[in-house]
């Protein structure tokens, strides 16, 4: 399945060119390993799409509503960091 998802310009970029291989998204949709994300450019400036897009692949999906290793505290103060591995 394809899904079409709204993305800055800045991390539009990262994607196309590959140094970019993760997402965060709210959980608000379906989606499942092996569907096709559609990333399509979109400006805040102009409120507007570019009209450019980038297809990836899902290889794998962390859900989450519970973050055990820290405090709601921590969280709020520090903020949360997601890594891309290679």
């Amino acid at each position: 399945m394809k899904i079409e998802k709204k993305t800055w310009p800045e991390q539009f970029q990262a994607i196309l060119k590959g140094k970019k291989k993760f997402d965060l998204r709210l959980d608000d949709f379906k989606a499942k390993e092996g569907d096709i994300l559609v990333f399509k450019e979109f400006d805040p400036k102009t409120e507007s799409y570019t009209g450019r897009e980038v297809e990836k692949t899902i290889s794998y999906i962390l859900k989450t509503k519970n973050i055990k290793f820290w405090s709601k505290e921590e969280i709020d103060k520090f903020g949360l960091q997601v890594f891309s591995l290679d």
